[in-house]
């Protein structure tokens, strides 16, 4: 089976079959850095992070955009994000949007996200977006009114086709309209007429004023990646009305398709409930990472498809960080049996069909990229490499790497999950705690030798209740977590 993905231009899965062979643009659209990242900005990133790394992993030659916005971004009342930002933290607007996008790429990092190709600033291209509201405005699809321009959305007939809106229907939509100077309330803004008080301004054929929102991601997108490309990404929050904006002023501007693909993540619950910053349920990323370890919230992400809601609760997160640790048990064992292994002269195979779970982990994930069939077949082929590692068989170290070679090539560079290399590339904290538990093995050993039964019995009885299972074998003492 090849890949197949959901596009949502179709409503349909197809094939994936890029422009050019053996390469694909993506472009995703980035976050508005005017406060710290949330649960729902790690969902959709570490989705596309999934999207790209796969598409590598098949042989692609990938270009990943991803962009930020850092002005344009306007709320409901037609006040830019950014700006409010400011106001209400006393702080130019450019300093909060440095300061918040360190802190993006920060949350990215610690997930273990690879990072964008190309992470273009909507500031910084400012005059391919006024050239592209120049072209829009040459071909009648736009008009200018007091200093502002808008997108007229009744001269393009396909307006609404990402979404399934009519015109008419968006008009039932809309609020109450309080700025009169458009021709239809749908009519979107390309460039707005900045007043005296706004920071954030620069000279355009219509005086000064700065981009709508919409214009950035189709400038940036096309400027990177062409007039047409393959795939283009975003939150299922995005697809009406930023979206549907973006394809209909870059279509109408080129006179040809915008992007081939159209993938959207869904959204994130809290406890069954929306989550919202207005309600006060909206939880950062900073925030989950205190309690949770952040490839704990990656693996959580991953344990449901990108197309379907994600509920944020401790119990599920909790969840997430047991299956890691045992994963992570399976792979620590694993490696130093391994280890072991390369001093001895084996000639025990292990007895895994590895073709197999690859089969079925590229099924699921040529499958609209299924993460949870992938992440469960992950997950079987470790209880079977436990069951592998309990017998009394010693294992060649070949056969035992092979079993390394494949979690770490489906786990860490498709997944993102599994650390690469040796004991070194075990996540810190997780380190440490299996070095404790060998150092009271390693304890208990010695008080064994001086048949300190009832001692050896308590700190046996101690790491159980702590969930850690002791298994006595001939050449020694090995533990997992039951």
């Amino acid at each position: 089976m090849s890949l197949h993905l959901y596009n949502t231009l179709t409503r349909q899965k197809e094939a994936f079959k890029p422009i050019h062979e053996g390469f694909v643009g993506i472009y995703v659209c980035g976050p508005t850095v005017y406060s710290d990242s949330h649960v729902g900005h790690g969902k959709s990133y570490v989705s596309f992070d999934i999207v790209v790394r796969y598409l590598r992993y098949l042989g692609y030659k990938v270009l990943y955009v991803q962009n930020i916005t850092d002005v344009g971004h306007l709320l409901d009342d037609g006040e830019d994000r950014m700006l409010r930002q400011a106001r209400i933290e006393k702080l130019h607007p450019m300093q909060i949007a440095e300061t918040i996008l360190r802190s993006y790429f920060e949350d990215m990092d610690a997930m273990g996200l690879v990072r964008p190709d190309i992470s273009p600033r909507a500031s910084g291209h400012i005059t391919e977006q006024i050239e592209l509201v120049k072209a829009l405005l040459d071909k009648g699809y736009a008009y200018e009114v007091n200093g502002s321009v808008y997108f007229d959305v009744r001269k393009y007939a396909d307006y609404g086709k990402l979404s399934g809106r009519t015109v008419e229907e968006m008009l039932e939509g809309t609020r109450v309209e309080v700025r009169s100077e458009k021709k239809n309330p749908q009519d979107f803004a390309l460039w707005k007429r900045a007043e005296p008080e706004h920071i954030m301004r620069w000279p355009s054929p219509w005086g000064e004023g700065f981009p709508g929102w919409h214009v950035e991601c189709s400038a940036m997108s096309m400027k990177y990646l062409g007039e047409q490309f393959d795939i283009h990404g975003g939150g299922l929050d995005n697809q009406f009305p930023h979206h549907e904006c973006e394809i209909a002023q870059s279509e109408c501007a080129t006179g040809r398709p915008f992007a081939n693909y159209w993938i959207h993540n869904n959204l994130v619950t809290v406890n069954g409930q929306k989550m919202s910053k207005s309600i006060g349920n909206q939880i950062t990323l900073k925030d989950a990472f205190k309690k949770f370890d952040p490839l704990v919230v990656r693996l959580f992400i991953l344990q449901s498809h990108y197309r379907s809601t994600l509920d944020f609760s401790d119990e599920a997160l909790l969840g997430a960080k047991s299956g890691l640790e045992k994963l992570l048990n399976t792979v620590r064992n694993l490696r130093t049996e391994a280890a072991k292994a390369r001093g001895e002269s084996r000639a025990a195979a292990a007895a895994i069909d590895l073709e197999s779970y690859r089969s079925r982990f590229l099924a699921a994930m040529d499958d609209d990229f299924n993460t949870p069939q992938a992440t469960a077949v992950l997950f079987d082929l470790s209880r079977e490499v436990n069951a592998l590692l309990s017998l009394e068989t010693k294992f060649s170290a070949a056969s035992l790497e092979a079993i390394d070679a494949l979690l770490e090539d489906l786990g860490g560079r498709v997944l993102g999950i599994v650390p690469e290399g040796s004991h070194a590339g075990l996540r810190a904290d997780m380190k440490l705690e299996a070095d404790l538990v060998q150092l009271l093995v390693d304890l208990r050993a010695e008080v064994r030798a001086q048949k300190l039964w009832p001692l050896s019995d308590r700190i046996r009885d101690g790491l159980k209740k702590l969930g850690i299972v002791l298994e006595d074998k001939k050449d020694g003492t090995v533990w997992r977590k039951g």
